[in-house]
């Protein structure tokens, strides 16, 4: 109890003091009206201490909020319906209705706060501190100082402070925060260190490559700060819907109290039944648990490395029926990779890839790092002179006259090479040495893995229809298609041609999301009903234009995000049925005679209590 006491911010404990405090004066004040027969004012003294112990933030609340012009809220019901008990002579009922409505508020505060500790986990990638080395010497600066081009060092247990390169040393780092893998990244020189990761063996002298605003760790931190400026139509019917209700249950509550007892002649009954009818009706439980389970929602997703911008996105992804992909770089890995080997001239294929990777060593060219990738534990010879022919290939010397072809079909041709060119869609790179044909070697940008999977769970959760919008042409793009289970397929689309078809996807009946790399997709990730990035940590397009951001690249998380989409939106309509249902049934009870003040507060703070537990499942999934 004591450990569980002290991890309550200052705010919270105080509720808990005043609340205890309230719980100890009222059953001290019951005892004594239990075994006196005193005034009835003096019973009322003795009530007014726990129940202003209790309330009176409430009571004062309720006053400020009328001198502003806002009348009709939860503090001015519970305050109405308390002053009124206490008008009437039900003191203890009144008391009640005030530790009971700060019970709530308590609940309330810890789901929110727990809410708030889990995002903070992802709060906690911001660095507080950076190591520059200038001349040589140390010196510890904000990440805010940092500027393009410094050096600094990171030892292990530290954090990244802006996103840089690594210009020396060795290590793995955590990149859990950010991407929500669990798994180690390795760097060495020339790798990408990003802002917020965890370094975790080695000692990294960096160059820093932006500053700390333009850091991929500033843009995920302000994403998240923002989330909550994005509401769901749920919650906005919500709010709009207590601007209406609030005034309308006090009207039907001193309708309740006046016109029966004008009848009867009995106001006292009708005006206590009229007063348990506003406790009742206070709408806490669905303005609390809507907002509430969407930002646990938020915080579940922000936990596996999913950024939602906001409850909105998150409510209309839960209702998806079509998913539109880009290719490269979300269905597949964006990176060629070597297919097929096709030796000649009494080659080996060994011997055909050597010969490529060699031609290759100095090559820029995303087809010619693919072939060196491919070939990195062979022993590869390297040029002494390289000739790069710019939409060609490459022409490399190896001494001795020994000169080696690499390109395209068109290159080989124009030096004199008899061959057959290839007649597949794979991007090839043909081999020569001399005026002597080598072969070819086949290079595919493949699936990723678990694309296939992650689309058909995505069918068998409800999506229905999966479409492939890309510029590459037919042949490749069907075969991705058909590797990957896509229903439909548009190739051969120019960016504005892109746009044009998704615009005729549209369809407002059934929302639809876009699944793009952010880097060349912005104008349609903004189009489509949600806009989701692939791989986005660094890419400045994505974080600005998608509407929620997988930060690691991992498409299996889709269909993990839709999952937690409608959960949310689950147990949205499951709070605001039972809350509702509840309490028009109490509100009928009450207005017949056949609900007492207990079970009002019951009404409201038991059922606002279970809706807040209900909406605090989604921490926990």
């Amino acid at each position: 109890m004591k450990k569980w006491y002290f991890s309550l911010t200052v705010k919270q404990r105080k509720l808990v003091l005043r609340i205890a405090l309230a719980v100890v004066l009222f059953a001290a004040v019951f005892t004594v009206e239990q075994l006196t027969t005193w005034h009835k004012l003096v019973y009322l003294a003795l009530y007014l201490l726990p129940y202003f112990t209790a309330g009176y933030d409430v009571l004062w609340k309720s006053v400020r909020n009328i001198s502003h012009g806002q009348v009709f809220d939860e503090c001015f019901l519970m305050s109405l319906a308390t002053v009124g008990a206490l008008v009437i002579g039900e003191y203890p009922e009144a008391v009640f209705v005030m530790v009971f409505y700060q019970i709530g508020e308590l609940f309330q505060n810890l789901a929110v706060e727990k809410s708030r500790r889990s995002i903070k986990d992802l709060m906690d990638i911001s660095p507080e501190r950076a190591t520059r080395i200038v001349n040589g010497e140390e010196e510890e600066i904000s990440p805010e100082e940092v500027c393009v081009g410094d050096i600094l060092l990171v030892r292990p247990g530290e954090k990244i402070p802006v996103d840089c390169r690594v210009i020396e040393g060795v290590s793995s780092l955590n990149t859990a925060a950010l991407t929500g893998e669990s798994a180690p990244v390795d760097v060495s020189a020339g790798s990408k260190a990003v802002s917020g990761c965890v370094n975790l063996t080695g000692v990294l002298r960096l160059e820093a490559l932006c500053e700390y605003e333009d850091s991929a760790v500033a843009r995920v931190l302000e994403l998240v700060e923002n989330a909550g400026f994005n509401k769901a139509k749920s919650e906005q019917f919500i709010t709009k819907f207590a601007k209406f209700y609030t005034p309308a249950v006090v009207i039907a509550a001193v309708l309740l109290a006046l016109i029966p007892s004008l009848i009867t002649k009995d106001p006292a009954t009708w005006v206590y039944r009229a007063l348990i009818f506003l406790v009742v009706s206070c709408p806490c439980a669905v303005v609390i648990s809507v907002p509430l389970a969407f930002f646990a929602g938020i915080g579940c997703a922000s936990r596996r490395g999913l950024l939602v911008k906001g409850g909105n996105y998150l409510e209309t992804i839960a209702g998806a029926k079509v998913a539109v992909f880009d290719k490269t770089g979300t269905l597949t890995s964006g990176r060629f990779t070597v297919t097929e080997l096709c030796p000649a001239g009494g080659l080996t294929e060994k011997q055909l890839l050597t010969l490529a990777a060699g031609a290759e060593t100095y090559s820029n060219h995303p087809l010619g790092v693919s072939i060196r990738e491919a070939a990195k534990d062979m022993n590869v010879a390297k040029p002494v002179g390289v000739t790069e022919l710019a939409g060609r290939g490459v022409k490399a010397d190896f001494g001795g006259g020994n000169i080696v072809w690499a390109g395209n079909a068109a290159l080989l041709r124009d030096v004199g090479v008899d061959f057959e060119a290839e007649k597949d869609d794979a991007s090839v790179v043909y081999v020569a040495v001399g005026e002597q044909y080598a072969g070819a070697v086949k290079l595919e940008d493949i699936p990723k893995k678990g694309a296939a999977k992650a689309l058909a769970a995505l069918k068998k959760i409800g999506v229905s229809k999966t479409v492939l919008l890309t510029g590459d042409r037919r042949a490749a793009a069907q075969k991705i298609g058909d590797a990957v289970g896509i229903d439909e397929v548009y190739c051969s689309l120019l960016p504005q041609e892109k746009v044009q078809k998704l615009e005729s996807l549209l369809n407002k009946k059934a929302p639809l999301f876009y699944v793009g790399d952010g880097i060349n997709d912005a104008p349609v990730l903004r189009l489509a009903d949600v806009g989701v990035a692939m791989g986005a940590l660094g890419s400045d397009a994505a974080i600005e234009a998608a509407d929620i951001v997988i930060m690691d690249d991992d498409i299996a998380k889709l269909p993990e995000l839709l999952g937690i989409a409608r959960a949310t939106r689950r147990i949205v309509l499951q709070n605001v049925v039972f809350a509702l249902g509840v309490k028009f049934a109490v509100l009928l009870l009450a207005s017949i005679g056949l609900a007492n003040m207990w079970i009002g507060v019951l009404a409201d703070v038991g059922v606002a209590i279970l809706c807040i537990l209900n909406s605090m499942r989604m921490l926990k999934k």
